[in-house]
């Protein structure tokens, strides 16, 4: 089967890197802002137990080695005295290949447009090259092994591949305290859980035994003792892993309905309310969704909790909204990244799960998430673009 709509952008060679680019339609991407995260930078902190649940990382997998400069916090600057230092990052992104699609580039199974597709590599998604043949690039990404056309990807590129990928730190100890700066004097602006992660803004101190974070739309840090570092790209899916992932994504749906059906009628036959005048939720749609969490706003925000009347944390705030819709969500918000099926940001609709560093919260439309920001805000109105967003997922 010949491809369709395929239209060669540019094709050059310079300074000793393979630059192939291109633009072509086909069928929409199903999974979009579904990167996955996981790194931490840590300073371990005494608290209660935390429970946090791992949420299953769809499409993402990390390509290049901790073992580099990089993730050691060594110097990655390229400076034209130290060739030694410019030889080995231009080594470590050597075989990377990035994605420059308008949607996506089937894989095959022999470097011919006959051979068959065993996946997708989709727009700005990694792979590593393995070979060339004929004009078509041997790659391993994710759990596909096959041949794309040289031109629809980007090879050595180490800009391109710095900015479609996204280092994270990883909490690895029971709790993390994020510091305004880079000491175990200076205050604490926030608290992390155990396997939540948090994007690396800066790894300059990392020799120091700091980085960088980002958290809350704020710059802090983090000790390195007490995290994991790791670079993270989205790679290919499988024929198979898209097969399975529509089918469970048609189920979740399905079951979701069901679930708030149910609770609707079951509170009806209760009555309906509470002691306390909040409003039991009805329906199944994201919109319903929204009208609920939104009685919440004003109550405090407690770290680690997960009452909306008494105190709770993002992740808990999430959880609880959607748990009184029949939706089990884990305590955590990096785990929260794999919930239901990935929308793009421009397809965001209320009642979306919005994630971040380090945080996460419900779109309520019109630009805006209901979430439990801090303990000095409490449950709030936040701007949805008040820090990067790392991905939106849809339940209903």
């Amino acid at each position: 089967m010949k491809e369709k709509n395929l239209k060669m952008v540019s094709y050059a060679m310079a300074a000793g890197v393979l630059v192939c680019s291109a633009s072509f339609s086909a069928q929409a991407a199903p999974v979009a802002g579904a990167v996955t995260m996981a790194s931490t930078d840590t300073e371990a902190a005494s608290s209660s137990s935390y429970s946090t649940l791992s949420g299953m990382q769809l499409t993402v997998a990390n390509i290049l080695s901790d073992a580099s400069a990089e993730a050691n916090g060594e110097s990655v600057g390229t400076s034209s005295g130290d060739k030694n230092t410019v030889a080995n990052q231009e080594s470590e992104y050597a075989n990377v290949a990035i994605a420059q699609v308008d949607n996506y580039v089937n894989i095959r199974t022999t470097p011919s447009e006959d051979g068959e597709v065993v996946g997708k590599l989709y727009d700005d998604s990694a792979a590593t090259v393995n070979g060339t043949e004929n004009g078509w690039y041997n790659i391993t990404s994710g759990n596909c092994t096959g041949y794309v056309k040289c031109e629809f990807v980007v090879v050595g590129d180490e800009e391109l591949a710095k900015s479609v990928s996204t280092r994270l730190a990883t909490v690895t100890t029971e709790t993390l305290y994020v510091r305004e700066q880079a000491s175990t004097d200076s205050s604490v602006i926030g608290m992390v859980p155990q396997t939540d992660d948090l994007v690396v803004t800066d790894e300059s101190m990392a020799s120091s035994g700091w980085v960088q974070v980002s958290y809350q739309n704020e710059a802090g840090y983090v000790s390195t003792e007490f995290v994991t570092l790791s670079t993270q790209y989205v790679t290919a899916e499988s024929k198979e892993e898209e097969a399975a992932r529509l089918a469970a994504e048609e189920a979740e749906r399905q079951a979701a309905a069901a679930a708030a059906a149910a609770k609707t009628k079951s509170s009806s036959r209760s009555g309906g309310g509470s002691s306390s005048n909040y409003v039991a939720p009805s329906g199944g749609s994201g919109s319903s969704v929204v009208s609920y969490a939104s009685q919440f706003v004003g109550n405090p925000y407690v770290y680690g909790g997960s009452s909306l009347t008494n105190g709770t944390d993002c992740s808990g705030f999430v959880m609880s909204v959607y748990s009184a819709y029949g939706v089990g969500l884990p305590h955590s918000s990096s785990a929260m990244r794999s919930v239901g099926y990935g929308v793009s940001t421009s397809e965001m609709q209320a009642g979306d799960i919005v994630c971040y560093s380090g945080h996460v919260g419900i779109y309520t439309g019109n630009g805006t998430i209901v979430n439990a920001l801090n303990s000095s805000s409490g449950i709030t109105y936040t701007n949805v673009n008040y820090s990067p967003i790392l991905a939106v997922r849809r339940i209903f």
